[in-house]
């Protein structure tokens, strides 16, 4: 049988801490949720591999040292309200569940929706789920303090910087071609100003590619 709690402390301590992740809440967060849990039942041995695992095509959950490192980049409070879009099967949430006061989970694919559903039920009392297209957020919500984008990013949908509160703060991953750099953003006086954190990984997620340029 598959020790999974011991993946964990391995995880945190392989992964996470050595990427300069030292604040009590993201650690104790990821100790203490079960990543083999959000991941469909055959990846389940690859949940605590330091890579990102495959949902479904296109979709992920973020390698550990991406999530924690975006996390601590936000400086997450317990009183933030925080969005996070493309939730898969929820763990992201159930780990920002633990160090913020609530949060709102976007997943537009039904069926992972569903299963996240039940899964939060026993992970996390202050998640609400919101099932709807990843490209228009949860207006209805918000507004949010922070925001945190589970996939890669070529352009930011106008609709969802919207949804930040003046003095918030949001991580995306920006894909570049093959590379991918996550950035901060500030919101000040209506605009996002952007700030390198580190370089990742991840799929565009849907609704989030640049529009091709037209040409003859």
């Amino acid at each position: 049988m598959t020790d999974f709690a011991t993946r964990r402390r391995m995880m945190v301590d392989t992964q996470v801490r050595p990427s300069d992740v030292t604040k009590f809440p993201i650690i104790e967060a990821m100790l203490r949720i079960p990543r083999e849990a959000f991941v469909p039942d055959d990846k389940r041995e690859a949940a605590y591999a330091g890579r990102n695992v495959e949902l479904s095509p296109g979709r992920v959950v973020l390698e550990p040292r991406t999530l924690a490192k975006m996390l601590d980049a936000l400086n997450l409070d317990n009183d933030d309200l925080v969005l996070d879009i493309g939730a898969g099967y929820g763990y992201s949430s159930a780990v920002i569940a633990r160090i913020a006061e609530a949060v709102v989970a976007v997943e537009e694919d039904e069926a992972m929706a569903e299963e996240a559903q039940e899964l939060l039920s026993e992970y996390a009392d202050n998640v609400v789920l919101h099932v709807g297209a990843l490209v228009d957020g949860a207006k209805t919500h918000g507004p949010y303090d922070a925001i945190v984008i589970e996939g890669g990013v070529e352009a930011l949908p106008a609709g969802i910087s919207e949804q930040l509160k003046d003095g918030g703060r949001i991580a995306c991953l920006f894909m570049e071609g093959a590379l991918g750099v996550v950035r901060i953003g500030w919101k000040i006086d209506g605009a996002i100003t952007w700030r390198f954190a580190f370089n990742a990984t991840a799929p565009v997620l849907p609704g989030y590619k640049k529009e091709a340029a037209f040409a003859l």
